[in-house]
């Protein structure tokens, strides 16, 4: 039914509204950050028919046969008339950049896209109207996808939009001069080059224009230019934090809270982490932005503004990712007093800050007995109280990491941690995450100090049971080990029992009822293990496969010559790669990788059910400790520590080893023997990498 009227509804209708209205042009004038508040925000879409018209019309010449031609032959008319005012010129530009990916992809359409931008979008920067030097930037927003043939019209596109963000007087056409730099810096891997002799001019300017407006998009623009020009602005990153620091003050203490100040200062918070990350390389610039950050997080968390706690504890994060200065020392003493008072439901963002505090320097934080005491008074406060299982998850993690982090200098805490995580056990736990995340600490203080913590649990009474805590504790560590995930819990894991292994007349009893369980429960980890470490490997090949893929289809076009991604080359490439990274790091890697379209249904539910043990990293597995990192002294290798006690036992416990092995079937001696093989080759590996690295001076 509409397919007769649609061209008269164009031109009648969509026309009309889509160009340049009085009621525009007088908020212009009487306001023009008010005017480009509604412009960009998208809760005034509702408010206003002109949306609606830029849907209807792009709708129909995507999905309607033989409409585009039509509407594009109105507007050529329209914008070609002899009589054509100011107004209607803003309405055909903007129906042209409403088609903007229509075009595009439309070959007879898209080859003329680069004429029709120099000879109707060029002219109107040069337009004494400043609504139509807007929609000129506005329309190249919009083409900034497009193929260009002739690599002028780009430069003149960056020069065009550069010079009105710098030098037109009106701020609604800065502000589409600032968003269309943006989407060509984004789009076009050539645009870069074309603004670096103007760079900080546009920054500062764009600094200037944030303030003023208070526009959330300009702090996306200002994210991007930090990204791309950090070497340039490296003489004025401590003016361009500055700047940050105080627009935000200015949003804060603004009369106004609406949404929309509060995601602009959500993006200028942003804005600092991204600035803090691209000069983290620059020792003597970061000594300069770490007071102003300071100061922005300190009024955040002093004030209680809580809607920007999350921000404000990632800049913590990176405050102290590198080192722990005195003043965030004492930041620290704020953000205990803020979780104190109201801080439990936030602990989980606190999380990356506090890892930091107790990793980045260790001798600091042990210097003083306050921030070990905050640390697991925080804990305390979360596994005692009626935090959710994701926050309990995040404190266990963090006792743990204390405990590792902090090995052989914190014996008077093991009786706190160990009895704390024990008491949460005693309630009911929802998830197996939380279950092994608190039986983690206790194999943490058992790897800690094996006798400290056996003397710690003799001490602990187990309600209504005769049995000791020792004994229930390894028991549920055993019957819990399939829900050891990752690569660091199923480390400390075997790294656990192998301590139990070795503890000789030490042993607990409950040892003697478990000795046939424990290498079957260790090859079951070490099976787990296998398949995480092979699973990281492909993952971190793929990623670089697909930076070589990036590359590849810069030479490709996109009309003729298409490549099937996840083609069967595909697949083999990953998984050739795969394995060739398995083995370095001294795995053999069976398992195969296969096309997501492979026909036989037999491995459907097998797939489904590896999936979750191979690509199970957690969030908490994030979180590093000294046994993680192979260049830390403390590093441990789990495979060459089980295969140390398995070579140890039969001289200095026959009778214990015969107990662990008797019973094994054949599938697992096998299984037992291939272990031992990959640790030797490991064990090989490392040798022959310290013979390297020595210069071969060995």
């Amino acid at each position: 039914m509409l397919k007769p009227h649609f061209i008269a509804i164009i031109q009648d209708v969509i026309f009309p509204l889509m160009s340049y209205s009085e009621a525009d042009e007088e908020l212009w004038e009487a306001d023009p950050i008010e005017y480009i508040r509604q412009k960009f925000d998208v809760f005034d879409d509702y408010t206003t028919p002109v949306p609606a018209a830029e849907t209807l019309l792009h709708n129909c010449c995507k999905t309607r046969k033989g409409v585009l031609p039509q509407v594009m032959q109105i507007i050529m008319q329209i914008i070609n008339a002899p009589n054509l005012n100011a107004k209607q010129k803003d309405g055909a530009l903007h129906m042209v950049g409403s088609l903007a990916d229509v075009l595009l992809k439309k070959k007879v359409f898209k080859d003329q896209v680069e004429n029709l931008i120099m000879q109707y979008v060029f002219p109107e920067f040069q337009s004494p109207h400043g609504h139509l030097r807007a929609r000129a930037c506005w329309v190249l927003h919009y083409f900034s996808e497009i193929k260009l043939k002739n690599e002028q019209v780009l430069a003149e596109i960056m020069r065009l939009t550069a010079h009105a963000l710098l030098n037109d007087k009106e701020l609604p056409v800065k502000v589409e001069a600032a968003v269309a730099l943006q989407m060509f810096l984004i789009s076009q891997e050539d645009a870069p080059k074309y603004l670096e002799s103007q760079i900080k001019e546009i920054t500062m300017e764009l600094l200037k224009i944030i303030r003023e407006t208070e526009n959330e998009d300009l702090t996306n623009v200002m994210q991007k230019i930090v990204c791309i020009y950090s070497d340039q602005l490296l003489p004025i990153a401590v003016d361009i934090c500055q700047h940050l620091a105080t627009t935000f003050s200015q949003v804060l203490e603004a009369d106004e809270n609406s949404d929309e100040r509060a995601i602009t200062a959500m993006g200028l918070l942003n804005t600092m982490e991204t600035l803090l990350s691209v000069m983290e390389e620059h020792p003597q610039v970061m000594l300069s932005l770490h007071p102003i950050v300071l100061q922005v997080v300190g009024h955040v968390l002093q004030h209680n503004v809580n809607e920007f706690y999350e921000e404000a504890f990632s800049l913590v994060y990176d405050l102290t990712s590198k080192s722990v200065s005195p003043d965030m020392w004492k930041l620290l003493e704020i953000i205990y007093q803020l979780f104190q008072k109201d801080g439990i439901d936030y602990f989980v963002d606190m999380m990356p800050a506090l890892h930091n505090y107790i990793t980045v320097d260790t001798p600091a934080f042990l210097s003083n007995q306050n921030h070990v005491l905050a640390m697991f008074n925080m804990c305390k406060t979360i596994l005692t109280g009626n935090a959710t299982e994701e926050s309990e998850c995040s404190a266990a993690k963090l006792l743990e990491v204390i405990i590792l982090q902090c090995k052989g200098q914190i014996d008077e805490c093991i009786p706190s941690f160990v009895e704390l995580v024990l008491t949460r056990l005693t309630r009911e736990v929802k998830t197996s995450e939380l279950r092994t995340m608190c039986l983690q600490v206790v194999i943490a203080a058992l790897y800690y100090n094996p006798q400290l913590l056996l003397s710690v649990l003799e001490k602990i009474p187990l309600p209504a049971s005769n049995e000791s805590i020792a004994s229930h504790f390894i028991k549920q560590w055993i019957h819990d080990s399939d829900c050891f995930l990752g690569i660091h819990d199923r480390k400390l894991c075997v790294i656990g029992l192998c301590t139990l292994m070795s503890l000789g007349d030490g042993k607990p009893q409950v040892l003697s009822e478990l000795g046939d369980k424990i290498i079957p429960t260790l090859i079951l980890i070490f099976d787990g293990l296998k398949r995480a470490y092979a699973a990281r490997a492909a993952e971190e090949e793929e990623e670089e496969s697909e930076e070589d893929d990036d590359d590849l289809e810069e030479g490709i076009s996109s009309d003729e010559d298409e490549v099937d991604e996840m083609g069967p080359s595909y697949f083999e490439r990953i998984a050739k790669m795969a394995k060739d990274k398995a083995a370095e790091q001294g795995f053999e890697l069976t398992a195969t990788i296969k096309d997501g379209n492979d026909s036989d249904d037999e491995d459907d539910d097998d797939d489904d059910d590896d999936s979750g043990d191979e690509m199970d990293e957690t969030a908490l597995e994030g979180f590093s400790t000294p046994l993680d990192d192979e260049d830390n002294p403390a590093y441990v290798d789990e495979y060459m520590v089980f295969q140390e006690v398995m070579t140890n036992l039969p001289n200095v416990d026959p009778n214990w080893y015969s107990m662990l092995t008797r019973n094994l079937k054949p599938e697992d001696a096998k299984a037992l023997q291939e272990i031992l093989v990959l640790a030797e080759q490991k064990k090989a590996a490392k040798r022959s990498k310290e013979i390297e690295n020595a210069g071969g001076n060995y």
